[in-house]
């Protein structure tokens, strides 16, 4: 990616006072390079004049287009049309860094951008000089540029992330000494050993690995340790989802305090000897809506339907999970996969950025099926049905600006013997259905 210099003219454009009343930068003018700037490319942003500098940093989030100017009452002079190049602004400094404290350094000598800052927007940047903006910024980060900017749904480069909020660009759980956040990285991708992968669970918590490949994983690692304590010692925790050089932003999450913790025995990665793994339970912090950019869901994973539920350590067991009712649950719900997987559907299981549904499948780009299946007894079925009514009201709420069209099915393992549950789903617009009706909803 290529690394850019802005610049601001205060006498055409009142930044000081645009920033003052509240608002945020959401573009700005170039007139060079169109065909360079990408998503994701980093700049610096520079006013010009003798009381000028460095003052912020953020990154583009989209190739520039051409489009009218909206003046207002910080512009000096109508600026017409221009062409635009989509940004976010990362960071602030509350005064800038003057030009006088870069000319002397070498990484400046041989091709300095300030030589031509009269020329139109952007400004080339070298590696070199985008580590001198960085060093500047890393000296004089204030309490307020230290404030987390990232929203659900952004995408940043990892080196960047780093760069802002301080950590290792290595590993899947990063702080560092005196930080405010802990940044958790997964993917889908990931095994931990014999399918032990992070990802929702049926409690609604986002279950997380902890640390350390090999052997047996406990609070002897810093970083483990750091997820348990995060509430006690002030963290907060930053979940991102991606194992290559951009990752995206899912949202704060916080340990469970009722059940933090549970652990599985599973093989080394590759085969080998066997382990003992902490499964973090995660809630997330608020609600994580996500923007339309966001792709909804993964490839499907099958769910093992031979598994006991064990205890939680510390915490007791859900009620709800029994041996006959989560296997009863997991094998309705891998054999409506492999119905819908037959009949050309493109089966999904949730991502961290998505709801805790159970799978989903797709006939087309634009129509999503998200699917809530519940394992049904005398004792439990009001319980279960209203439990299932409302968490799929709830995914569809969240799914629905992010495709142009979300139906809602209800999966359940035999008709209710309470028929009120067939209007009750009609008026809540939810598809109600079990096995042998499978072609009623796989349309």
């Amino acid at each position: 990616m290529n690394a850019w210099l802005l610049t601001c003219n205060r006498d055409v454009f009142d930044l000081d006072s645009f920033r003052r009343d509240g608002h945020e930068l959401q573009s700005w003018s170039v007139v060079r390079y169109r065909r360079e700037l990408a998503d994701g490319d980093r700049f610096v942003m520079w006013i010009t004049g003798p009381k000028g500098g460095l003052i912020g940093r953020g990154r583009f989030t989209g190739p520039p287009t051409q489009q009218a100017s909206h003046p207002d009452e910080y512009w000096q002079e109508d600026p017409g049309q221009r062409w635009y190049a989509p940004l976010v602004m990362d960071e602030w400094l509350d005064e800038p860094v003057p030009r006088s404290e870069f000319t002397e350094d070498p990484r400046f000598v041989s091709a300095s951008p300030f030589r031509t800052l009269f020329a139109g927007n952007p400004h080339r940047l070298s590696d070199d000089q985008w580590g001198a903006f960085s060093e500047a910024f890393d000296q004089r980060r204030t309490t307020a540029s230290r404030e987390w900017g990232l929203r659900p749904g952004d995408t940043i480069r990892r080196g960047d992330l780093h760069d802002l909020y301080g950590g290792s660009p290595t590993g899947d759980i990063s702080t560092r000494p005196g930080a405010e956040n802990l940044l958790l990285f997964t993917s889908p991708h990931t095994d931990h050993g014999q399918g032990c992968r992070n990802g929702w669970a049926e409690d609604g918590t986002f279950r997380y690995i902890g640390e350390d490949w090999a052997g047996d994983q406990g609070f002897s690692s810093t970083n483990d340790a750091a997820i348990r304590d995060h509430a006690r010692e002030g963290l907060a925790l930053r979940l991102f989802d991606g194992d290559g050089d951009d990752v995206r932003y899912v949202g704060e999450f916080a340990v469970d305090p009722a059940a933090p913790y549970t652990y599985a025995d599973v093989s080394e990665p590759g085969g080998g000897s066997m382990r003992r793994v902490m499964q973090f339970h995660l809630v997330p912090v608020g609600i994580a809506s996500q923007p339309a950019t966001v792709p909804v869901g993964c490839e499907y994973r099958v769910a093992d339907d031979t598994v006991e539920p064990a205890a939680a350590t510390p915490g007791p067991l859900n009620a709800d999970l029994t041996t006959r009712n989560l296997r009863a649950h997991r094998r309705l719900q891998n054999d409506l996969a492999a119905a819908a997987r037959e009949r050309g559907m493109t089966v999904l299981s949730p991502g961290a950025a998505d709801p805790d549904f159970d799978l989903a499948w797709r006939k087309g780009d634009d129509d999503l099926v998200v699917c809530e299946v519940k394992s049904l007894t005398r004792t439990n079925e009001a319980r279960q049905m209203r439990l299932g009514v409302g968490q799929l009201l709830d995914y569809h709420d969240l799914l629905r600006t992010r495709t142009s069209n979300v139906r809602a099915v209800l999966w359940v393992e035999h008709e209710p013997t309470d028929a009120r549950w067939l209007g009750i789903c009609r008026r809540a617009g939810i598809e109600l259905a079990w096995p042998g009706r499978e072609a009623d909803i796989l349309t």
